[in-house]
């Protein structure tokens, strides 16, 4: 069965926590300490909808990834500018899942209007780096030892990505229920599903 992305919901909370609790317990990847219980997950997912699109990969019914975009900072002058994460279970990688998930966030996110993605990633890893480079992001900066997990200080990686023309000037980017309404919507979700090998 082909893998299928689509906008999550609160229901998919335990699912992509299943995913994400192991990197907060047994990671530098995430700099949270504890995982979020399943009430705080579908919290933030809720939240999150709120501005840019949460999206999850399912393949044979099973939630294998997700990605989202969120608020990079909270002055007005950002606005065009969104941070953005990917995640993937880890029995589902080197499958092109992280790159499918992002190909579909990105075209949803130019259909907002948003002209910049950030990412920010824990260092070392190479394997976030690569993939992140692999659709597009170039690095901007390392923040060293601001971070400290399992016994250690660790930096920090800031990546970037050019979404759209920069305008001299721009109109604010379409709140998240009026762009999930656009014609081209369902086309943008599905962009990234024929990258990722079910």
């Amino acid at each position: 069965m082909p893998a299928l992305i689509r906008l999550a919901t609160e229901d998919d909370a335990a699912a992509m926590l299943d995913i994400y609790a192991p990197v907060v317990q047994d990671s530098v990847i995430s700099f949270e300490l504890t995982p979020p219980t399943v009430e705080e997950f579908q919290a933030r997912i809720a939240s999150n909808l709120t501005f840019a699109p949460w999206l999850v990969c399912e393949i044979d019914g099973k939630v294998v990834g997700y990605v989202y975009g969120a608020r990079f900072r909270q002055r007005v002058a950002y606005q065009w500018t969104v941070e953005v994460t990917v995640y993937v279970h880890h029995d589902y990688t080197r499958r092109g899942i992280g790159r499918g998930l992002y190909v579909s966030l990105f075209e949803c996110l130019r259909l907002q209007g948003f002209v910049n993605a950030i990412a920010v990633i824990a260092l070392p890893n190479p394997g976030s780096v690569a993939l992140h480079e692999q659709v597009g992001f170039e690095k901007a900066g390392v923040f060293h030892l601001v971070g400290y997990k399992h016994g250690q200080w660790l930096d920090v990686g800031w990546w970037e990505l050019t979404l759209l023309t920069r305008e001299t000037s721009p109109t604010a980017p379409l709140p998240f229920d009026d762009a999930i309404r656009l014609p081209d919507w369902d086309a943008a979700l599905k962009t990234g599903e024929p990258l990722i090998r079910a």
